[in-house]
């Protein structure tokens, strides 16, 4: 698998905030013509977002909700915010953000795309999940006339769900060739399924009444962990085979950790010394007791790549060239990927004296 190109960040005008629901936020970016090429994006991928406060810099992802355009350049771009409890950016993006702002937007990044193609595809998503699947779902219905796409969501309310106009707006456009199926948790519906969870249980026997599961190209699961894991037992359970099922996790809440086994269960040496490739410049740093790889290189190289620091998102992923590490939770590398050699930097603790990384594979 090819390495994305080098995330860059830069100052991106804001020309639209919309409020999705009481919790959550559109907000919407004009990219200047001459950095268009540089914000080229495929349907599911998502944008960091920079800002400093008290002298600390926080950097939190969002998905690009917004159709991948068929030049590939886009004039826009569109990320959903949802707000978090005590959330640093999330409070900022609600409260304090308006029109005519500049924010500093990463290049985008992720590998949970889709490349517009005929066939059937399908999504569980919960909650803010909704937002990588909607640009995956628009791009693939408005590319490929052959394709078709079933949504099914999990929603606390109808007042909770994001995007609903957009959601209703493709049934209304497509409605031969989009499926949409809502379940909410903690509200009646008139028509539909019953409210309640949506767990591994209750997809195993849903899901074959509603799909032909054996023949659906490409699963897509987003949401909270637990979502997420449950569709994937689910799906394994009715025999699909793991390279049709792909996943981001949107939040983890105390998911196991070894979930996604570590690359090697080891403890650590006392004194270990990490080597970065970055951008065709190499440097060796000695790794502080404790310290994640991704620290080591940050306190040498600031333009080292990461985004989230909670191995969700993937932007810091690295080839090991040599030595070993421990990774302390992955929540964003399909197992292919950890098979030929790469890791998490942010999650990475080195098990040998010397750890060389690459980052610009």
């Amino acid at each position: 698998m090819a390495a994305p190109a080098r995330a860059r960040f830069h100052r991106l005008r804001v020309t639209a905030v919309d409020r999705l629901t009481d919790d959550s936020v559109a907000l919407t970016f004009t990219v200047p013509e001459e950095l268009r090429e540089l914000y080229r994006h495929a349907p599911g991928q998502h944008l960091a977002l920079r800002r400093t406060v008290d002298g600390a810099e926080v950097r939190r992802t969002y998905s690009i909700c917004s159709a991948a355009p068929a030049d590939g350049a886009p004039r826009t771009l569109r990320v959903g915010v949802r707000l978090v409890d005590g959330g640093a950016f999330s409070t900022y993006a609600h409260k304090e953000i308006a029109v005519g702002d500049e924010l500093e937007v990463m290049t985008p990044a992720g590998r949970f795309t889709l490349d517009p193609a005929p066939g059937h595809y399908a999504a569980v998503v919960g909650g803010s999940g909704i937002t990588p699947v909607l640009s995956i779902a628009t791009t693939l219905l408005e590319r490929a006339p052959d394709a078709r796409f079933c949504l099914i969501r999990s929603d606390r309310t109808t007042a909770s769900t994001m995007f609903l106009e957009e959601v209703a707006d493709l049934k209304d456009r497509y409605p031969d060739r989009f499926q949409l199926v809502t379940v909410l948790s903690r509200e009646e519906q008139q028509a539909g399924p019953v409210s309640g969870r949506l767990g591994e249980e209750r997809l195993t026997a849903l899901l074959p009444a509603l799909l032909p599961v054996e023949r659906i190209a490409g699963w897509f699961l987003c949401g909270p962990f637990g979502l997420v894991q449950g569709a994937e037992r689910a799906l394994r359970g009715l025999g699909v085979r793991r390279t049709r099922i792909h996943e981001e996790i949107f939040h983890v809440d105390g998911g196991p950790d070894a979930d996604r086994p570590a690359v090697v269960p080891a403890s650590g040496p006392t004194h270990s010394t990490v080597t970065a490739q970055l951008d065709g410049r190499s440097g060796s740093w000695p790794v502080r007791d404790g310290e994640s790889l991704l620290d080591a290189v940050l306190r040498n190289r600031a333009d080292a790549p990461y985004a989230c620091k909670g191995g969700v998102c993937g932007t810091c992923r690295a080839f090991l060239v040599s030595g070993s590490v421990r990774m302390d939770r992955n929540f964003a590398l399909e197992p292919e990927e950890t098979d030929a050699g790469y890791v998490l930097a942010c999650q990475s603790r080195p098990t040998t004296e010397k750890v060389e990384l690459d980052f610009d594979r």
